[in-house]
């Protein structure tokens, strides 16, 4: 149990680590210290159903199709190692600059329609989620439960961190040279976790 709680919570911090839309937008929002806990529990909340998704509908189908577990879990070793890679391309391209926008704050219902949209719309998130997620956790029964709320934790205690941490990142990330590391970090991170399920299956 202790184990499917330990990995459950690395593997979404992993995968909610990567750099993308919408760990940018709440980073943006933290540093602009506006509506960061609406944005925070949008983004922690969206994480969590989808986790909880993932979970539940892929331990039913695995029990229906027992070919789908081994399909799923290549799948995600499939996914993590271009995911890792991009991670990689990223990092070797230089890394961006991220500093707040000079313009004044935004109303909350258009702060939270843009959260929504950049998580419920990204095609990433399904696959990080539910595919992937759903199907690392079924290598951990029967404490799938486990896995998926220390996850869902991950993302709580991830966007918590970022949005809230933001004035402290702040002189950090305004160097391309920080997202450099990070994207580094990320690709090992997502790598390792490819090995361990290729192997470990």
């Amino acid at each position: 149990m202790i184990e499917a709680a330990v990995n459950g919570y690395l593997v979404a911090l992993s995968l909610i680590l990567a750099i993308g839309a919408q760990n940018a937008f709440v980073l943006r929002q933290g540093l602009r210290r506006e509506h960061v806990a609406a944005v925070v529990a949008v983004c922690a909340l969206s994480d969590a159903v989808l986790i909880a998704a993932g979970v539940a509908g892929f331990g039913t189908l695995s029990a229906r199709l027992p070919w789908f577990g081994a399909a799923m879990r290549w799948l995600g070793v499939g996914f993590l190692l271009v995911y890792g890679a991009l991670r990689f391309r990223a990092a070797s391209q230089g890394g961006e600059a991220l500093r707040p926008a000079a313009t004044g704050a935004a109303p909350l219902g258009k702060v939270l329609a843009t959260c929504l949209v950049l998580t419920w719309a990204n095609p990433h998130v399904y696959l990080d989620t539910v595919v992937l997620i759903g199907s690392i956790s079924a290598q951990h029964a029967p404490h799938q439960a486990v896995f998926g709320v220390a996850a869902a934790c991950a993302s709580l205690s991830f966007f918590t961190a970022l949005g809230f941490g933001a004035r402290l990142l702040a002189p950090v990330f305004a160097r391309p040279v920080a997202w450099v590391w990070l994207e580094l970090g990320v690709g090992l991170v997502m790598w390792a976790i490819a090995a361990g399920l290729a192997l470990g299956g």
